[in-house]
């Protein structure tokens, strides 16, 4: 929104927190060939999308950072920069859990954002130097870093100034107050976990689902948790879902939720519950999986960084989407192994 908003105020100012690392979307009109092929094979174009790595049809990499030599870093570098988007992510297949390979990369973007904003001292300001290239969700941009080229727009460090207060004409940091007609507030939201606390869900002897995630959540496969029968989590937390293509996601967990629910119908059960034991298992390999990343270096939405005493935990899944996916059907496969299944009247 800010290239947006910079173009139509009189004058804008960003109040920054924490800069975060933005590759070009360079969008535009879609290449008629490239668009005649997918739509000629769109079936298999979807379907590799939903057993790839991320869920959507990007060019992955097998290439270690390491194995390949400078010339050959940078000229992949630049050939995915200029591609734009999420591909930038894939350049080498141990960009998310090598550090060293991971400083390549940032190191290449903070010299993309000096190329691209003129005053080096607003261009330091803009360069993340908290955290590894990707930990924290990429954003994709059209203009994003050119807009602090315009002089109608004023970058403000605010870990240098905090904002102290709201004023009647506009906000006041340590070092100054500012005078605005509209305050546009862009201070994210409780991610994952926040909609479905929300809601004051209850299971079983009633207990709330606040109180079961008070240090964090716990899940089955991101789909169920124990303790709250025939309750499911659509792309829920412990699930991949902000860690791929959301469309992918979202398919995969409604397909094999109504397919649970036709085997139920099937077989005359009424009931489906995970096991702790499952549930026990689930949250574990999720952390070890989390924990073979750059990811918890972050302190990000991902581990609910943004909420004020929220318990810390890597809620996102960040194995490799189309295994869990294989998992997923296999456990279904297995008449719902790790779960509770049980016949009976339904619940009024």
């Amino acid at each position: 929104s800010i290239p947006q908003i910079a173009k139509q105020a009189s004058h804008l100012t960003v109040f920054q927190r924490t800069p975060n690392f933005s590759v070009p979307a360079w969008n535009g009109p879609l290449d008629p060939e490239r668009e005649q092929e997918v739509k000629a094979d769109y079936a298999v174009f979807r379907e590799c999308a939903r057993w790839s790595q991320s869920g959507y049809n990007g060019e992955e990499s097998h290439e270690s950072g390491h194995e390949a030599s400078a010339n050959r870093q940078r000229s992949e570098l630049e050939r995915r920069w200029a591609v734009g988007g999420f591909t930038v992510l894939s350049t080498f297949s141990d960009i998310g859990n090598d550090l060293e390979v991971n400083k390549i990369v940032a190191d290449f973007a903070h010299e993309k954002i000096r190329e691209r904003v003129n005053d080096p001292a607003v261009a330091d300001l803009l360069c993340p130097k908290n955290h590894p290239f990707g930990t924290k969700r990429l954003c994709v941009d059209i203009d994003y870093y050119e807009t602090y080229n315009r002089e109608n727009v004023t970058l403000v460090d605010i870990k240098d100034a905090p904002i102290e207060r709201i004023t009647p004409t506009g906000l006041a940091t340590s070092s100054g107050s500012y005078e605005f007609d509209a305050i546009v507030f862009a201070i994210g939201f409780d991610a994952m976990t926040g909609p479905l606390l929300n809601i004051d869900i209850r299971g079983r002897a009633g207990e709330p689902l606040r109180d079961k995630w008070e240090e964090g959540p716990q899940s089955y496969l991101g789909l169920t948790v124990a303790g709250f029968p025939n309750m499911f989590t659509v792309t829920g937390p412990q699930s991949p879902s902000v860690l791929t293509n959301m469309m992918s996601a979202v398919e995969q967990h409604i397909e094999w939720i109504s397919d649970c629910l036709g085997y139920l119908k099937e077989n005359g059960l009424t009931l489906i519950e995970a096991e702790g034991t499952s549930e026990n298992d689930w949250v574990r390999h999720n952390e070890e999986v989390g924990n073979a990343t750059l990811y918890p270096l972050a302190n990000s939405w991902y581990v609910g960084a943004n909420i004020p005493g929220k318990s810390s935990a890597f809620m996102p899944y960040a194995g490799h989407f189309g295994e869990y996916r294989k998992l997923c059907d296999e456990i279904a496969a297995d008449d719902y192994r790790g779960f509770k299944l049980e016949a009976g009247e339904p619940a009024a």
